[in-house]
């Protein structure tokens, strides 16, 4: 990847992820009164809060590709590690299924008030299992079907590995307003990785398992 690849991935991710936290936040100022991501709440649509979501949505976008790249170098030494495509896929398998299981444990023993179901608690991590499996497919259907699973660790594992300020709160709004930068951001990174290595066949197996 050349510097000039590099960015153009920086700057357009900076611009989708800043774009799609705009969006996301003002809608969620103006439609509920229970957002306090960080220290918004009911700011209604100002200077204030737009300069808030703008700033909040760009480092949220830079939290995005510092995990990407994060996931890369992992790749890149867990393959040399185990010298197996089959085992570091199994591996990622295991991940995004304790990733998927903490998410509603965790939750529901944080927050679950007395009696009440855990299936409540089921919803997010399987909307998030969905959107990363469809991205997944995108991906295959762009490149070729070694990199599905690998799409779907990142997607899902490593997008809520990042979005665990926002998770750790119980508060509905703010996790939809740190995860839908979040996943427009990774989901644009993989996307557009095979085309900056100028390989849609190879590059699934060498860059983005």
């Amino acid at each position: 990847m050349t510097l000039r690849k590099w960015f153009r991935l920086f700057w357009t991710t900076l611009l989708l992820g800043t774009g799609a936290s705009l969006i996301a936040g003002l809608i969620l100022v103006g439609m509920t009164d229970d957002f306090h991501f960080l220290e918004v709440s009911k700011a209604g649509f100002n200077l204030e809060t737009i300069i808030f979501v703008v700033l909040a949505g760009s480092t949220i976008s830079v939290v995005s590709q510092m995990g990407f790249f994060a996931y890369l170098i992992a790749r890149y030494i867990a393959m040399g590690f185990l010298r197996s495509k089959f085992l570091w896929d199994v591996l990622q398998l295991l991940l995004v299924a304790i990733v998927f299981f903490d998410m509603i444990y965790l939750s529901y023993t944080s927050f679950a008030a007395e009696g009440e179901s855990v299936l409540s608690y089921f919803i997010l991590p399987t909307v998030l299992l969905l959107i990363s499996a469809l991205v997944s497919w995108w991906k295959v259907k762009a490149t070729n079907k070694t990199a599905f699973i690998s799409t779907l660790f990142f997607m899902y594992a490593v997008t809520v590995l990042e979005a665990i300020p926002a998770l750790k709160l119980d508060n509905t709004p703010s996790h939809i307003f740190m995860l839908i930068p979040l996943l427009v951001s990774n989901a644009w990174q993989i996307m557009l990785l095979h085309k900056l290595v100028d390989n849609k066949k190879e590059a699934p197996v060498q860059a983005s398992k």
